[in-house]
């Protein structure tokens, strides 16, 4: 597997601020955008792009790694479906509250007819989100609830269900581990609401004989693969009996995790988020003799595809689409030989191919 900096590439692939997709828009945005009327369709193009010419932009507020890479490329190659959607503008703020709520203003002044926004800050970039909904836009963050309502503060929120992973993971955990035992849950960030939502499903499904060792909910590594080896490393010493780790972001364990093995300790079952460097991983302890039970949901890099699909429908009077959250399906699971474990080791290890998009496409990104 060759390997590719994490987070390096990232900001030069995304720097342009703008793609043209064809042609140029000259309209402006209107209240309540084109999704208000008679629903119209492009021929040959997918039935949520309808006939109105619309100016899209897709918004982050923290551009800065290989998931976002992805699924930035993803954003913009679900938008180029539409031929409607004459001009893509992109933004990154950069993990900056300010300049992400900056950008939000910036793409609404423009005159932008649509907007998709990672809104990482979350309740921050509210009433940003508003202003631009009151203004006419239609208005679509994703992922990350940003507080508000739809129809109030912004036209929808299309998040990932990630209550449906907490419940998944849990049905493998009963079946890998029948008899109960220890469970050490890393999440992200301190509060956020997605580790928080998944140690709830998890919880309820799994009963009193599962015992969770670590302070509750979760661990918080921030997604952070450094602070999550000196985590896990305390995580280990405190705890002589680990069953299973859960984690919603499973590459951040590939260089965390052998310190089982110099401990003297086999691998503990892992529950996690798919990831090329995970897999390969998992294939190397495999040839090596120490395989362990792993299944992984897919990453959540479609999303975005979802929340496109809706903010264009709404803008350009294509159908709006029915669904409403991601539900992101079971992708690998070593117990399962319908769902193997993949690895591709001619890719880079920072590549998902639970997204739509092809890992070799991926591995192109930011050259």
């Amino acid at each position: 597997m060759r390997p590719r900096t994490k987070y390096g590439f990232a900001a030069a692939a995304l720097a342009a601020v703008s793609l043209i997709l064809s042609g140029c828009s000259g309209t402006t945005s209107g209240a309540g955008g084109g999704g208000d009327g008679k629903v119209t369709h492009v021929a040959g193009a997918p039935s949520w792009c309808g006939t109105k010419k619309i100016t899209f932009a897709l918004l982050d507020g923290f551009g800065g790694n290989s998931w976002r890479l992805v699924t930035t490329a993803s954003g913009r190659a679900e938008a180029a479906k539409c031929p409607s959607v004459t001009k893509f503008l992109y933004a990154d703020g950069q993990g900056n509250t300010s300049k992400a709520i900056s950008d939000i203003k910036g793409m609404a002044s423009r005159g932008v007819n649509a907007m998709v926004v990672f809104p990482d800050a979350g309740k921050a970039v509210l009433p940003a989100l508003t202003s631009a909904y009151k203004a006419g836009v239609v208005t679509v963050p994703y992922r990350v609830d940003p507080g508000g309502k739809a129809g109030v503060n912004y036209d929808k929120w299309i998040g990932d269900d990630f209550a449906n992973d907490g419940h998944n993971w849990a049905t493998w955990i009963k079946k890998v581990v029948p008899n109960g035992g220890n469970i050490l849950f890393m999440g992200g960030p301190a509060g956020n609401s997605q580790s928080v939502t998944e140690y709830n499903a998890l919880k309820e499904d799994l009963g009193s004989k599962y015992t969770f060792v670590q302070q509750t909910p979760f661990v918080p590594t921030n997604w952070d693969p450094t602070l999550t080896q000196t985590l896990l490393s305390a995580a280990i010493a405190k705890n002589p009996k680990i069953d299973v780790i859960v984690s919603d972001f499973g590459p951040t364990l590939v260089s965390s995790l052998p310190l089982f093995t110099k401990n003297g300790k086999k691998i503990p079952a892992l529950a996690t988020s798919d990831g090329n460097s995970l897999a390969c991983f998992w294939q190397q302890q495999k040839d090596a003799g120490r395989e362990f039970p792993l299944m992984t949901v897919a990453t959540g890099n479609d999303n975005v595809r979802l929340a496109v699909d809706y903010a264009i429908a709404k803008a350009t009077g294509g159908k709006i689409p029915t669904a409403d959250s991601f539900k992101g399906p079971v992708f690998e699971d070593s117990t399962d030989s319908s769902k193997p474990v993949q690895c591709k080791s001619d890719l880079p290890g920072d590549v998902y191919l639970s997204a739509q998009m092809p890992g070799e496409e991926q591995a192109k990104l930011g050259k």
